[in-house]
C-alpha cells in the first residue's frame, strides 16, 4: 500500500474562514472507470496559520463525505516513499465554492490556539474514501469569530 500526503499550503492560495463551513483540503477518487481507487486517511494535523483573534474562540473542524468537486486548486499529493507511484486519488485544495457535502464522518471543536493531530488506530478507524468518480472525504473548518487562514495536512493511503 503506497502513503501520500496533501495540505493546502501546496497550492492556491489559503481561504478565510468564517462562520460558515469552508473546505479546506479534499480527497476524492479520480473521473474514469480504469482509475478509480479507494483511499484510507490515517492521519490528519490541524492549526490556525494567522493571527489570533483578540477574543478567544473556537475553530470547528469537520471531516464530511462529498460528491461533487466545487472549486477549488487542484494539489499534487507528495508520496513518503519516492519508490511509489504518483497518487491515484485527487486532492482539491483551497476552496473557492464549495463541493456537495453529504454526512459528516468525524468533527472536533479546538481553541483558536490549539492544533491537533489524529491517527486512526488501524485500517478499520481510518476514513474511508470510496471509489466514485468524484465522491470522496472533505476536509473543512469554520468559527464565529476567527477569521484568518488555517493548515491542513492529511496522510493516506491507497
Amino acid at each position: 500500500m503506497a502513503l501520500y500526503s496533501t495540505n493546502n499550503t501546496q497550492a492556491g492560495s489559503q481561504q478565510n474562514l468564517s462562520s460558515a463551513y469552508k473546505t479546506i483540503v479534499s480527497l476524492t477518487a479520480a473521473t474514469g472507470a480504469a482509475t478509480l481507487k479507494r483511499g484510507w486517511i490515517y492521519e490528519w494535523e490541524v492549526g490556525a496559520d494567522g493571527a489570533p483573534n483578540a477574543s478567544d474562540t473556537t475553530i470547528v473542524w469537520d471531516w464530511s463525505r462529498q460528491s461533487t468537486l466545487g472549486t477549488g486548486t487542484s494539489a499534487t499529493p507528495s508520496p513518503l516513499d519516492l519508490a511509489d507511484s504518483a497518487a491515484g486519488l485527487v486532492s482539491t485544495v483551497n476552496y473557492t465554492a464549495e463541493p456537495t457535502i453529504g454526512v459528516s464522518l468525524m468533527t472536533v471543536a479546538l481553541n483558536q490556539r490549539n492544533s491537533q493531530r489524529w491517527i486512526a488506530r488501524d485500517e478499520k478507524s481510518a476514513l474511508i474514501i470510496p471509489a466514485t468518480n468524484v465522491a470522496g472525504i472533505a476536509g473543512r473548518a469554520k468559527s464565529a469569530i476567527y477569521a484568518s487562514t488555517v493548515v491542513m495536512t492529511e496522510m493516506f493511503a491507497e
